[in-house]
């Protein structure tokens, strides 16, 4: 990519930025919106916002965070990872499965269980203790989950981990040391918005490391613009997600 392509797409994005700041991308409401409103600091609150995202893959994540709040408002030991703990296999899956949060009622209850496992063995409970062991570092907290990816189902994976960090610096009280190492979360919309604005060709978008290609991407895009990679995930997902009514 040369300067003066990268430097249109720089305008473009810092555009559809101020979009999504005056509410002309079709909508404000992301899908984590749905949620109890509990104190940002509070260790419920962080495990709101982490239990469901594991459970997040090929599904409507609007349908996914209604349905969490919901079993909030009735059920609130199923965010307990303690509780979680010392439930039969039964009972949570019966919890997680009528209350539409789980839609695999055997494998979605084990990755839950599996997550509350982790972090009341190896963290008292409270996963804001993964942090502060890491220093609030995203590269090291990454760096831990990837040598203990069978303690941490699917939120291992590049594409949840990266957007779930995002989610709780935007929903708890973290603040990361070094928030530029969160990069874009590239699902279906990040990557349709991306090739929309010519970041990726239609080619690469097909390609089987088109995640890798778009963070990558991203990074050097932004670099020296005093943006990071994620404080543009929102604008490109709502800007696909409303199929790009708004024209930049």
């Amino acid at each position: 990519m040369n300067d003066t392509n990268k430097d249109k797409i720089l305008e473009k994005i810092f555009a559809l930025r101020k979009a999504w700041e005056n509410g002309l991308l079709g909508g404000e409401k992301m899908p984590e919106d749905e949620n109890p409103g509990l104190p940002k600091g509070d260790t419920r609150n962080y495990a709101y916002f982490t239990l469901p995202m594991a459970l997040n893959y090929q599904r409507n994540s609007y349908k996914l965070w209604e349905c969490a709040n919901r079993m909030y408002s009735t059920t609130t030991e199923v965010f307990d990872c303690a509780k979680v703990c010392d439930m039969s296999d039964d009972e949570l899956q019966e919890i997680l499965v009528s209350h539409k949060v789980a839609l695999q009622p055997n494998k979605q209850p084990q990755i839950r269980k599996r997550l509350c496992q982790t972090f009341t063995q190896d963290f008292a409970g409270d996963i804001k203790q993964l942090f502060i062991t890491n220093d609030f570092s995203v590269m090291r907290v990454r760096e831990y989950i990837s040598r203990n990816k069978k303690k941490f189902p699917y939120l291992s994976g590049d594409k949840i981990c990266n957007y779930w960090l995002y989610v709780l610096e935007q929903y708890t009280d973290i603040r990361f040391a070094d928030r530029e190492n969160i990069t874009v979360a590239p699902d279906t919309h990040v990557i349709q918005a991306s090739v929309k604005l010519g970041v990726i060709s239609g080619d690469e978008a097909a390609a089987a490391d088109v995640r890798q290609i778009v963070a990558e991407r991203y990074q050097k895009i932004l670099y020296g613009s005093g943006l990071v990679p994620i404080d543009i995930h929102t604008p490109l997902w709502l800007w696909s997600h409303d199929k790009f009514e708004f024209k930049l």
